[in-house]
């Protein structure tokens, strides 16, 4: 058995409990501790009165003093944007084809660019701006609308083929399938011409009817050697490069169902100096024209 401690003279009472004749003093806290105790529970009490704290349905109780983080980094985006506005007043003003001539601006054109970018662009075109399926590479010199900074200038402002504005880049391919514009042999047939102007068909004994049916339905758009037009966004078939995939699954399925990629305007959610950053940075990635 363990031997019970003697207790001894001036040892403060005991909680009562023990263990293995062991037993716990029953000595009070520091002061020091606790009025420290006390006085974080009075500085919670005045923080969630002063500042917002408690979580409500919609939003969290304001707090008397009014702050919020909200506030403070809308007004770190107002200061600076005071401390830009003199060459954002620059960039939204001169020809669009001078930027890359100046090249203080150039320089700030491409990084501010950059930033709206990755704040509104990446989620299509990627982070790095290879794009993916439905959604353009913006790194090769492969245009739908055109390359050149205007152009791209026009596309980023207007969009693609939306609702809200009435400049947007519009075009429609038919859905030769689904409308039953063409029969299934001849979507065959047209699939296999088209795979064939840039590399192998899928079926060589189809190729030559196809060609026929490429220049009674698609020659209008695609143009008769299949290099497409850019005023109509009309795809080059003859580069290898596909939006949606260049197999011959996917080219049934574009010849089938059609297809209608929107891109939203910019308008109404960047300013012309932002718009015209964006188009800068997209312009200098390697595809520009």
């Amino acid at each position: 058995m363990s031997k019970v401690p003697e207790k001894l003279k001036g040892d403060p009472e005991t909680t009562g409990h023990s263990w293995d004749g062991i037993e716990e003093f029953n000595n009070p806290l520091p002061r020091w501790w606790l009025w420290t105790f006390y006085i974080t529970i009075v500085w919670a009490i005045l923080y969630t009165i002063a500042y917002p704290a408690w979580p409500m349905i919609s939003r969290a109780t304001p707090g008397i003093l009014g702050w919020s983080t909200r506030a403070d980094i809308a007004e770190e985006i107002a200061a600076a944007e005071e401390a830009n506005a003199a060459i954002n007043t620059k960039l939204a003003s001169v020809e669009l084809a001078s930027i890359a001539e100046d090249a203080g601006l150039s320089t700030y054109g491409v990084s501010a660019g950059a930033a709206v970018f990755r704040t509104w662009c990446a989620q299509c075109h990627g982070s790095g701006a290879a794009g993916a399926v439905g959604y353009p590479n913006l790194l090769d010199d492969d245009w739908l609308w055109g390359g050149d900074i205007e152009a791209i200038h026009a596309t980023i402002a207007h969009g693609i083929r939306n609702e809200e504005d009435a400049d947007a880049r519009y075009s429609e391919m038919p859905a030769f399938g689904r409308d039953e514009l063409l029969e299934p042999a001849q979507i065959d047939e047209v699939v296999n011409f088209v795979m064939s102007l840039s590399g192998e068909p899928a079926d060589a004994s189809r190729v030559e009817a196809g060609a026929v049916v490429f220049e009674e339905n698609c020659a209008a758009c695609h143009m008769e050697d299949g290099t497409g037009d850019r005023e109509q966004g009309a795809p080059n078939l003859t580069d290898a490069i596909w939006l949606y995939g260049g197999d011959y699954d996917s080219l049934v399925e574009t010849v089938t169902q059609s297809r209608f990629g929107v891109m939203p305007s910019w308008t109404t959610r960047l300013s012309e100096a932002e718009i015209r950053a964006v188009a800068t940075y997209v312009h200098q990635l390697g595809g520009g024209e």
